[in-house]
């Protein structure tokens, strides 16, 4: 979808009317700015906007298309800065999550049908050259060949009118903003050869030069859709974090009254409402009621945590049990969920100025293209060669040196990894994720749901007498608790008791009458039972009349390949860590298990981003692994991320990679790819430079055509692709 079209979906709106206040008196807008599509146009966005007098910072993301700026509103208006980007050749709109997920998928969509086109024309335009190559050796007469040509002509002009758009109107601004890029040396070498072309068919020339124009429009299509495609993917993961917070609460008059009233409106001291099954909408303190809080957005953990008055709840937190009364202590903008959206947003705007190869290349490369067809032109006049064969020159040289091949050195091989790493269960979703995995030094995991299942199975099982095994499968049977499952899942063929009267405590426990007499099953206040502080999972303790209370040991299931994938990432160099917010004494034993000496409990998300802080000060390259939505923040801020495929949808999005099934295996093979990878990137580079050192020279010196040129052109992609293809030989390396 085009810059214009983007307007043209909010025809009318003020810019002004999206400015919001900072806590500093700043004026803040966030902008799309659909037009960016390497880190040369994040640099020019970015350069412009802080050319502004007033402007004191303006950060652009490159795979979400956002620009934010900050600046000072007594010495600029927001529609000061959209003429600025304008003035640039890139059209803004202020922020609306609909519009970018539309420019995302129309964009998407308009290169496909582009490709389409390009792909047909390119196979029907070949057949005919393929024909009029064998007449060159043979008997075919002008007129045939002239026949051949005029059907070349109607394939491929209409096809190059539309597939070449994408490349068309990039040129064109960038021309009109006085700079380059690299779609303006491909759109000047398909207008020429194609205009070259169409003079030659018309005055019969034995060459035509379509096939070329075409072919190279394909290839180009192929990069620049499959790169569109990766950064559709990478959404802000931030706005996916703001679905878990409640959208409205239930006020508590002093009289007892109750309104609903928008999280944003809330203040601290006022009292809500949150009834079981509800989100906490903001950070608060208990003031009346016991339940059992879903933390994992805190903690990561699966366990519900039991809160009582006086506990402090957080907003997007789920109450699970009782009803709750809490007293606000924060607004919403300084919530922990708010915090947790800040770092990743942080994380996020650090990671877009990353600078990929092929953008680095390209700003040497497209200016070179261009003084080096101009040196060809001006070199056969010089030399009082007639003007046709000087621009068929100077077209060879456009064409040879067109960055085809330097256009896929970095696509296709994220295509070949990609697709074997698809079939190994991994998922790749950042289009420079490959890269900076096989930058990474440094591997940090989380423990539940990462290094575990998530799943807590009991282990004392043979420990147990057989009748109090029953009564607790009995009790557990009738209450959803993730601990209470792990033991009714316990119950097999073993005979249960009758209970009478069953009733759930909220974070307490069971109760229930056997016989004449009182069981429970719950925490080891609820039962009566000493705490067991030593034990690194967690308990279930079964109180029945005054016999001594009977202790269930569960702990979280490791991963089956958890120790081996840690032994094959550390041969492979990586140093381990072990960051979690468990309690300690179930980190320690985990870690020491896997032969992790690294570890961290207690951590927290704001823990965890400063753990990585640390290591990136170091000079390390992280690869963080993470499932829970505390997670979240964290992977967005590391090097590099991979989740499980059963992790929270937050931490999905905010990965760059996703890996199924029940093994950490995928993860040793994300790395292997990944690392191969960026060798067949480095052999591409180094092989589209040699085909440039043999060609360009020959393509000067005038003895190579615009046919030969293209086909020359076609044959170092094919070669970069053929390259690129080694990654699916061998076993795992």
């Amino acid at each position: 979808m085009t810059e214009a079209a983007a307007t043209e979906e909010r025809p009318g709106i003020d810019p002004d009317l999206f400015v919001r206040e900072t806590q500093d008196g700043e004026a803040r807008l966030d902008l799309v700015v659909a037009g960016m599509h390497c880190a040369g146009c994040l640099r020019k966005v970015e350069g412009a906007l802080k050319d502004l007098s007033g402007v004191s910072y303006a950060r652009a993301n490159l795979s979400t298309k956002r620009v934010a700026v900050r600046w000072d509103p007594a010495a600029l208006r927001a529609d000061a800065i959209l003429r600025k980007l304008a003035a640039t050749g890139f059209t803004a709109v202020p922020f609306d999550p609909k519009l970018l997920g539309t420019l995302d998928e129309r964009e998407g969509r308009s290169l496909l049908r582009a490709l389409g086109v390009a792909g047909f024309a390119a196979a029907n335009v070949m057949l005919v050259s393929v024909s009029v190559w064998s007449g060159l050796v043979t008997d075919m007469d002008e007129t045939t060949r002239s026949f051949f040509h005029w059907i070349s002509a109607l394939i491929a002009l209409p096809a190059i009118a539309y597939a070449g758009q994408p490349f068309f109107r990039s040129a064109l601004k960038a021309l009109r903003a006085g700079t380059m890029n690299m779609d303006v040396p491909i759109a000047l070498a398909v207008i020429l050869a194609t205009t070259m072309s169409l003079v030659q068919t018309i005055v019969n020339a034995r060459h035509v030069y379509f096939d070329a124009s075409v072919t190279l429009l394909f290839f180009l299509l192929i990069g620049r859709y499959l790169d569109v495609q990766a950064r559709a993917k990478a959404c802000s993961a931030a706005e996916n974090l703001l679905g878990l917070r409640a959208t409205a609460a239930t006020l508590l008059a002093p009289d007892g009254a109750q309104r609903s009233i928008a999280v944003e409106n809330l203040e601290p001291g006022m009292r809500v409402l949150v009834v079981a099954g509800a989100r906490v909408p903001a950070d608060g303190e208990v003031m009346s009621g016991t339940s059992e809080i879903d933390t994992s957005l805190v903690t990561g953990e699966s366990l519900p945590e039991t809160v009582r008055p006086g506990a402090p709840v957080f907003a997007g937190t789920l109450n699970l049990g009782a009803p709750l009364i809490i007293t606000v202590t924060k607004r919403d903008d300084d919530s922990l969920l708010a915090e947790i959206v800040r770092l990743m947003e942080s994380a996020e705007q650090g990671r877009a100025r990353y600078v990929r190869i092929a953008d680095r290349a390209a700003r040497i490369y497209s200016p070179a293209v261009h003084l080096m067809a101009a040196a060809t032109l001006t070199l056969w006049f010089a030399l009082d060669a007639h003007w046709e064969t000087a621009l068929t020159h100077a077209i060879a040289v456009l064409i040879i040196t067109c960055p085809c091949a330097l256009g896929l050195a970095v696509p296709v091989v994220q295509v070949v990894a990609t697709g074997r790493l698809t079939r190994q269960g991994v998922l790749v979703k950042a289009p420079d994720g490959l890269e900076r995995l096989a930058q990474a030094d440094t591997i940090v995991f989380d423990k539940t749901g990462t290094l575990t299942l998530g799943r807590p199975h009991l282990v004392n099982k043979d420990d147990l007498d057989r009748a109090d095994l029953a009564l607790g499968v009995a009790l557990a049977s009738s209450s959803r608790h993730p601990l209470a499952g792990a033991l009714a899942a316990q119950g097999g063929a073993l005979t249960r008791p009758v209970l009478k009267d069953v009733n759930e405590v909220p974070g307490m426990g069971l109760e229930a009458r056997l016989g004449d007499g009182m069981v429970r099953l719950g925490n080891a206040d609820f039962t009566g039972a000493p705490t067991s502080s030593s034990h690194a999972g967690s308990e279930l303790w079964l109180k029945r009349g005054d016999a001594a209370p009977v202790c269930f040991r569960f702990e979280d299931t490791p991963r089956s390949d958890a120790k081996e994938t840690v032994a094959a990432l550390r041969a492979r160099g990586f140093a381990i860590e072990l960051l979690s917010g468990d309690r300690e004494p179930a980190v320690r034993k985990l870690a020491e298990e896997l032969g992790i000496t690294e570890w961290r409990a207690g951590a927290r998300p704001g823990a965890k981003i400063e753990r990585l802080e640390e290591l990136a000060t170091e000079g390390r390259k992280v690869a963080m692994i993470g499932d829970g939505l505390n997670d979240a923040p964290a992977l967005r801020a590391a090097h590099v991320s991979l989740s499980p495929a059963d992790a929270a949808d937050v931490s999905q999005t905010a990965a760059d990679f996703i890996f199924q099934g029940a093994l950490l295996a995928p993860i040793v093979e994300a790395v292997d790819v990944a690392r191969k990878s960026r060798r067949l990137v480095f052999e591409n580079f180094g092989l589209a430079i040699a085909y440039n050192a043999v060609a360009v020279p020959l393509a000067v010196a005038g003895f190579v055509t615009p046919l030969v040129a293209a086909i020359a052109m076609s044959s170092s992609s094919i070669t970069v692709t053929l390259n690129s293809l080694r990654l699916n030989l061998g076993a795992r390396r």
